[in-house]
């Protein structure tokens, strides 16, 4: 059995549910529980705040977690970061008020600047050279100018609609975060072994993603043609129809490139194109 922190609530919460859900875990999603055990998988959740997650799992309270990466590198956690999860991006920036101008990174010198992340500012104030004020503040980072607390702000911002309704604009990004799949360094061989599980149906779900199977009726003289144009993931799978001269293919190609494949395929002959939707995909 191994025990997965993931964020109580928030965007973390909703994200680190649908890949689990995904990956085949059935759990109780209620968030009033601590700590609930999934039914088909040797995995226990425990729902912690999201700066209690690297900590927790460099205790051993929990053997893995989710979480921003900026909050492990925020709390220094002694922890092993295994996996990158590719949702949860935001950035943290530096911002001003939009009235001012904005002169460089050494306008910050003397300046009052309030944050969540001290340490993450603080560690690049001293390589830019800036001398200022840090202020530690735990919520409502984006009010602090209006309310004569900091001159500017360092917190996270993922569209920068809260900048904008606070009278502020976003000067400098400093460290870009995504959600990563952290693991306590002492967990034995039993516990590693069902975490590269779990990673491997999380990488199943990932490879799904902005992913579509085709299928086709194609000319057998037209295979090689279609082949240049949709590889796959190896080669096409070819299947023979019972009329002469025509085959079935049978490939996965990624949906950004998808409309212009299917004009191309047309053109050389291809009928009776199904488009469908992936749902995992192992290598």
């Amino acid at each position: 059995m191994i025990r997965l922190a993931i964020q109580a609530k928030g965007r973390l919460n909703e994200e680190s549910t649908e890949i689990l859900t995904e990956s085949g875990l059935t759990f109780e999603k209620s968030k009033r529980k601590l700590l609930t055990r999934c039914e088909d998988f040797p995995l226990e959740i425990l729902y912690l705040r999201d700066d209690d997650i690297p900590g927790a799992v460099e205790m051993g309270v929990a053997d893995i977690g989710i979480v921003g990466l900026n909050e492990v590198v925020e709390k220094a956690a002694d922890v092993e970061i295994i996996h990158k999860l590719g949702f949860g991006k935001c950035r943290l920036s530096l911002a001003i008020p939009k009235s001012e101008t904005y002169e460089g990174v050494a306008s910050f010198n003397g300046k009052r600047v309030a944050t969540s992340y001290p340490v993450i500012l603080k560690d690049f104030f001293y390589s830019k050279g800036v001398s200022a004020q840090i202020h530690k503040i735990a919520g409502s980072v984006e009010v602090a100018p209006s309310v004569g607390m900091a001159d500017a702000i360092f917190d996270i911002v993922s569209t920068g609609g809260t900048l904008i309704t606070n009278g502020l604009k976003e000067v400098e990004k400093v460290f870009l975060s995504e959600a990563v799949l952290i693991v306590n360094k002492e967990i034995d061989n039993e516990k590693r072994t069902l975490v590269n599980q779990l990673i491997s149906r999380f990488e199943a779900v990932e490879r799904s993603k902005g992913m579509k199977y085709l299928l086709m009726n194609i000319p057998l003289s037209m295979v090689d043609d279609a082949a240049i144009l949709i590889p796959g993931m190896r080669s096409p799978t070819i299947l023979p129809l019972a009329q002469p001269g025509w085959c079935s293919m049978h490939v996965v190609v990624n949906e950004n490139q998808l409309w212009p494949k299917l004009e191309s395929l047309k053109a050389i002959g291809a009928e009776g194109i199904l488009v469908l939707s992936l749902d995992k995909m192992m290598p």
